[in-house]
């Protein structure tokens, strides 16, 4: 190699070699998405189901896949068969409900609503796991404890109404329920909500009432953007959850029945809330801040405690200010049980003063005797007497 050779040195633009892989990440990305909606839109998945299916329906016997077949037709259950495992082909529909009179006028609506009803029901009947074409739960006044592990499976769920059972759990594969737009579990035992509920994002409808032991709703039920019916009465909240101040959308919030002492002085990000239930709660003062919700148009809350309110919704002839006061019997046994316990909080002041007198009454009785003495004793032992006359 010569001294005078000069030397090519390759330049490169990194941003142009960053546009190509950025590129190539964008068209592999958009292949991944287009071969998963192939393969969800492909009949392999239901061609599967169904050998599954027919598989299934080889290991039973004449009778149960009798009343299988009879339960897939119906697809209605109103009150579960005393052999607790399989259905009854008797099975009445009751048609004084008014659900049910349009699921009958509806007839092909009704092949995609599933109801359970009865106390004798332990669990989901195994059946079900069958049926993921479903998008309606309706079970109601059951002894279920869980909802099954194949939950995940209906993706087509849109309405899952399972209130007043015994569930005291939500699995964490609610989440997968994308297309889920009502949710109600009211009145169970509910102590928590998995923050995968978050990931429901399609959901209008979310009714908690009455599990007494739920008191807090996790950060993630932020990201339920399309919410606008909250209802989380008859629990143990302390303060509104901050999930709830960004569920931008919101129209009804019910707080009632929970322990607050008071609202948030931002409650007025609700911008597009309308009713606002917050009586049976320790409330003595509603915020300044709800006289700037323009699309407040009820408010619900308890006149017993309640000393001060925001001028503009006692005057606003659109906004229904709505106070609700306690039985006056029941203000009366209050008030004594208040009186009575304000009378035992002053006895006990008082022994406690004449305790306290006593005591010092002792200690200058015992340090004036010690300036008479030689020498302090390292500890003294104090003993009360008492006479009985």
């Amino acid at each position: 190699m010569g001294p005078n050779r000069k030397l090519d040195v390759p330049v490169y633009d990194l941003s142009a070699v960053r546009g190509i892989w950025e590129v190539r990440v964008k068209k592999y990305r958009t292949r991944q998405k287009k071969e998963q909606e192939r393969v969800e839109n492909s009949a392999l998945a239901r061609i599967d189901q169904q050998w599954q299916y027919r598989i299934y329906c080889k290991s039973m016997k004449a009778k149960e896949l009798q009343q299988l077949h009879h339960y897939l037709e119906r697809s209605l259950l109103t009150e579960p068969a005393p052999s607790g495992g399989h259905l009854d082909r008797t099975t009445d529909v009751q048609q004084e409900d008014p659900r049910v009179q349009q699921d009958e006028d509806h007839p092909d609506r009704k092949d995609l609503i599933f109801r359970l009803e009865g106390d004798r029901w332990l669990d989901f009947p195994r059946e079900l796991q069958w049926t993921t074409y479903l998008q309606e739960w309706h079970v109601r006044r059951t002894r279920i404890r869980q909802l099954p592990d194949f939950l995940a499976q209906f993706t087509q769920l849109t309405v899952l109404e399972i209130p007043r059972n015994l569930i005291a759990d939500l699995p964490p594969q609610i989440g997968k329920l994308s297309a889920l737009h009502r949710l109600n579990i009211s009145y169970n035992r509910l102590s928590r909500v998995p923050p995968e509920l978050g990931d429901c994002e399609q959901l209008e409808r979310l009714e908690l009432a009455g599990n007494l032991s739920l008191s807090e709703l996790p950060f993630e039920l932020s990201g339920l953007k399309q919410l606008v019916h909250l209802d989380i009465s008859e629990n143990r909240f302390a303060s509104i959850p901050i999930c709830a101040l960004r569920m931008s959308r919101l129209q009804l919030l019910d707080l009632s029945n929970n322990q607050l002492s008071d609202l948030p002085q931002d409650m007025d990000r609700l911008q597009q809330l309308s009713t606002l239930f917050v009586h049976q709660n320790s409330l003595s003062y509603l915020p300044v801040c709800l006289a700037n919700i323009s699309s407040l148009r009820m408010v619900v809350a308890s006149g017993d405690g309640l000393t001060s309110v925001p001028t503009r919704l006692c005057n606003d002839p659109e906004i229904k200010f709505i106070r609700l006061y306690d039985n006056p019997e029941k203000r009366r046994r209050k008030k004594e049980e208040e009186e009575k316990k304000k009378k035992e909080k002053r006895r006990r002041w008082r022994e406690q003063e004449v305790k306290d007198g006593s005591e010092k009454e002792f200690m200058e009785a015992y340090i004036s005797t010690l300036k008479d003495r030689d020498t302090v004793p390292f500890s003294t032992t104090k003993v009360s007497i008492s006479c009985l006359l």
